[in-house]
């Protein structure tokens, strides 16, 4: 979430008091909030016409706006990013929605189809909002295994298994013809030589090694730097058709259509605001004036995962009108059951019974 309080403007108690009582109310039906039920739900007894006074210098001040004329109030973007940033209620999530989304999770075998998919329905029962996730993926690719497979004349097959069960299969065609046992040699000096390595760890063993063996090694490296860099090849989703029949603007159904479904739009996104600095909740409001294309939703966003060992995405898409509060709080401890989960996994077993990636869901 934005840290810095300077962009916002000051506010008072009574202005933020009505500010939030506004999302809240709007958050629930859609319609313009007046004066008059602001007056009489106030903590504080003030009449309808401080509260209209209160109300224009909010509007004056971006935060809320009249989408009829001598209609009640509606936020605007920024009203919802003052009320994130600021009024937002740090426990916003019930003991018993917590509980039950710690059941949930548990009950599935870790890191598979069934724990995903559990995940994204435990989210998106919660929110009543769309759900996402990404399987955990190594942060950095490690060597764990080679093989090298003679196919025909100078054609080999490269079949590379790095951490996480990640496999990675290349044909490649060396410049002369060379035999299996040969072949299997190099790939037993590159298992012994490589064992646990990252790719720049490759890389400075490249001198130990004979050409043949040199030439493997870079192109093994080459294949690890791709893989540290691709992108979640498989989002588990739940509640998408709920979302869309609840937004009335066809243009939000729309966006909604795409977040979800446009695997390169979407992991463009996670990419971006789910930087490594990151780790706590973000929210994306309307697009933050990054994405036109999310003008009508809101996308609340965690990592999860352990720093330096492997991670995913989980998180909420929604009307921005969405339940921030609730929200939010089930973002954020879906994410620390997750992380705990996944940390006591890795430090139990070896990286290399780690499981491989579950299979597409689509499929």
């Amino acid at each position: 979430m934005d840290s810095d309080a300077s962009v916002f403007p000051s506010l008072t108690t009574r202005q933020e008091e009505i500010l939030a009582l506004i999302i809240r109310v709007y958050s629930q039906s859609p319609e313009p909030v007046s004066s008059k039920f602001l007056s009489e739900k106030l903590s504080s007894h003030v009449s309808s016409a401080t509260v209209r006074n209160e109300m224009a210098v909010l509007e004056d001040l971006g935060l809320i706006y009249a989408p009829h004329t001598s209609a009640g109030r509606v936020p605007t973007e920024n009203g919802y990013r003052y009320f994130v940033r600021f009024l937002i209620q740090a426990n916003s999530l019930s003991a018993d929605d917590a509980s039950a989304i710690q059941t949930h999770l548990e009950t599935a075998p870790l890191a598979t189809e069934q724990w995903l998919n559990a995940v994204a329905s435990a989210l998106s029962r919660t929110t009543q909002a769309a759900a996402l996730v990404t399987p955990p993926k190594a942060d950095t690719s490690r060597f764990k295994h080679c093989e090298l497979i003679a196919i025909q004349q100078r054609l080999v097959l490269m079949v590379l298994v790095l951490n996480q069960g990640a496999v990675h299969q290349h044909m490649l065609t060396l410049s002369e013809t060379v035999a299996q046992a040969r072949l299997s040699e190099v790939a037993n000096r590159l298992n012994a030589a490589c064992m646990d390595a990252s790719a720049d760890d490759v890389r400075a063993r490249l001198g130990q090694f004979t050409a043949l063996e040199r030439e493997l090694a870079e192109l093994v490296a080459e294949i690890m730097d791709r893989s540290s860099s691709e992108p979640a090849r498989l989002v588990y989703r739940d509640g998408l058709s709920d979302l869309v029949a609840s937004i009335s603007q066809p243009r939000g159904a729309q966006q909604a259509v795409r977040v979800i479904e446009e695997r390169e739009f979407l992991t463009g996104i996670l990419n971006e605001v789910l930087t490594p600095a990151h780790r706590d909740v973000q929210v994306v409001i309307a697009g933050n004036g990054r994405w036109e294309d999310l003008s009508h939703l809101t996308m609340i966003l965690s990592r999860y995962g352990v720093p330096g060992e492997a991670s995913g995405a989980v998180g909420v898409i929604g009307p921005t009108n969405i339940n921030y509060g609730r929200a939010i709080g089930a973002v954020k401890h879906v994410s620390g059951v997750m992380t705990d989960m996944l940390s006591s996994a890795l430090e139990a077993s070896d990286p290399e019974d780690a499981p491989e990636d579950p299979e597409d869901p689509t499929k």
